[in-house]
Formats: structure tokens, sequence, C-alpha cells
């Protein structure tokens, strides 16, 4: 069996809260625009620009999400944290011979600048993607299984028709997950590993 496994990136791989915090206040000083970035960072998965008009008129969203993702760079980077059981995940992926991509809504830079931050190598990197849209990406490429912590992670694994795995280290609990359509649902992906093996078997 061909095995590629498709991760969301925001508290399903990592904890990328205190980044995402001091971005949005370097936002708000830079802009002078109050920015509640505690509760923004309850609210990770959809697009930025979902996150941004909550701060912002409708015609500044565009030029605000760029100037965001400028800070990030500069911002995001410290303090990011592994969640429990994610090199042990992605290194079970590889055992079985497959491939790990990681299928994000964040941009695809920044994505890629906070995996090489923390030292998480992986075959596949696509970013911009939402919902639905994850779904094309994993059509794309092949995968058969995908894992996120957000109820439009479960919409782009059913689009998909993967195996759509939730994880409840994000803001959903796992019985949301599961009423979403979540065909498994684990507390974090310490448990990933051994299902996977069962899988492939």
């Amino acid at each position: 069996m061909s095995l590629t496994v498709g991760f969301d990136l925001d508290m399903t791989l990592l904890d990328t809260r205190p980044g995402i915090r001091a971005t949005y206040d370097a936002l708000s000083a830079a802009t002078g625009v109050p920015i509640d970035s505690a509760l923004a960072v309850t609210r990770l998965g959809p697009p930025l620009a979902h996150e941004i008009a909550n701060w912002f008129p409708a015609e500044e969203v565009a030029e605000m999400a760029d100037l965001y993702r400028t800070l990030y760079r500069e911002h995001a980077l410290p303090g990011t944290l592994l969640l429990p059981g994610v090199v042990e995940s992605l290194a079970a992926v590889r055992a079985h011979g497959g491939r790990v991509a990681v299928i994000t809504g964040k941009y695809e830079s920044n994505a890629r600048l906070q995996l090489d931050h923390v030292g998480l190598a992986v075959d596949i990197l696509v970013g911009d993607t939402w919902a639905e849209s994850k779904g094309d990406a994993l059509r794309e490429h092949d995968a058969t299984v995908y894992v996120g912590d957000h109820l439009g992670d479960i919409i782009g694994a059913r689009a998909a028709s993967v195996v759509a795995i939730g994880v409840a280290t994000g803001p959903y609990t796992a019985a949301e997950l599961r009423a979403a359509g979540a065909d498994v649902v684990f507390a974090d992906l310490t448990e990933f590993p051994g299902w996977l093996d069962t899988y492939v078997a």
C-alpha cells in the first residue's frame, strides 16, 4: 500500500500560540489598533484574513495580513513547541515507507520557517489551504490519511475521502471532532504510531 499521511500544522504538530500571540501584539503595536491576541490564538485554523477582519476594516485586511506575515518571521518562531508524539508519529510514517505531508492554512513560506526552526523534516508542504481546499491538496498528493485538530481539517479529509483523524490538542473536544465526522479521535499524537501499525497491517 502506498502511504502518504497528511498533517495539519498549528495545534496538530506544533503549539504555535506563543509566537502567534507575539505577532498579533507586534501588529497591534505597529498599527495602533487594539488586538486581543489571547482571544485570537483560541481561534487558530481558518485563513488569516478571517481573524484580521475582526480587528481591521475590510479594505485594510489584505494589507494587514501581509504585514502580519512579515512580522511573523521575526516574532513567531521563538517559543514554538512540539506537541506530544509528533516526532514519533512522523517516524512511524517513514518506518512504513510512507511520506509525510503537511497541509496547512498557514502562509507556506512561514510554515517552512516554522518547521525548519523545530527541526521537522517533511516530504510535502502545502500552505494556504482550508477546509475543502485541504481536500484538493490531499487528493493531489495521493494522501490516504489526514490528521488535524480543527473541524475544518475533518471537512478537508472528508472532501478527499481519506481517513479523517482528529486530535483534541486544539480548540475542539474529542466529542466535537467525532460529531464532525472524524473516523478516529486521539487525545494527542502519542496514540498515532500504534494506530498506524494496525492500519497498515
